[in-house]
């Protein structure tokens, strides 16, 4: 009966090795299991940053090439300015010389004006005399000028002589 009893208390030691190693077993398996899936995220990540890696290298060349772009268009935008500061200049100094121009016939206008009083003036004095070889002439004979359309001309001091 010892003997049974001793056998039976083995066995029962037996069961309960048994179950804690079966417990232990599946305590194995899941962490087994659990690391097998943090392997499996790791190489997703892995995986994940190679491709974020691609994309950052192909963002970067961009970036590049729109550096370039964009030096090169600042580069044509400081040409164009520089090209229509020196057209100002020139248009400037062309409107400088068309106001003097102007001007000039201005002046060229009122000196017209005077010599058309002076030439009236002196037929004026010439048919009032008589002379001999005075006659009557129309102012059309002597002005034979047409007055040019435009800004009018500066005034005009009449000098007459008597």
């Amino acid at each position: 009966e010892m003997e049974v009893e001793e056998l039976q208390r083995l066995l029962a030691g037996m069961e309960k090795e048994h179950r804690s190693l079966l417990a232990r077993m599946e305590a194995g398996e899941a962490e087994l299991e659990r690391l097998r899936k943090v392997e499996g995220d790791k190489a997703a990540q892995q995986d994940r940053s190679a491709q974020l890696e691609k994309e950052v290298a192909g963002l970067r060349e961009k970036i590049h090439h729109l550096d370039d772009m964009l030096k090169s268009q600042q580069r044509k935008v400081r040409q164009m300015i520089e090209q229509l500061q020196n057209s100002k200049t020139v248009i400037q100094a062309k409107d400088a010389a068309i106001q003097e121009l102007k001007e000039r016939v201005s002046y060229l206008e009122a000196e017209n004006l005077e010599m058309h009083d002076r030439i009236e003036h002196l037929i004026e004095q010439q048919v009032s005399r008589g002379g001999p070889s005075a006659r009557a002439r129309s102012k059309s004979e002597y002005v034979s000028s047409k007055r040019l359309p435009g800004p009018k001309p500066q005034p005009l001091i009449r000098v007459v002589e008597t």
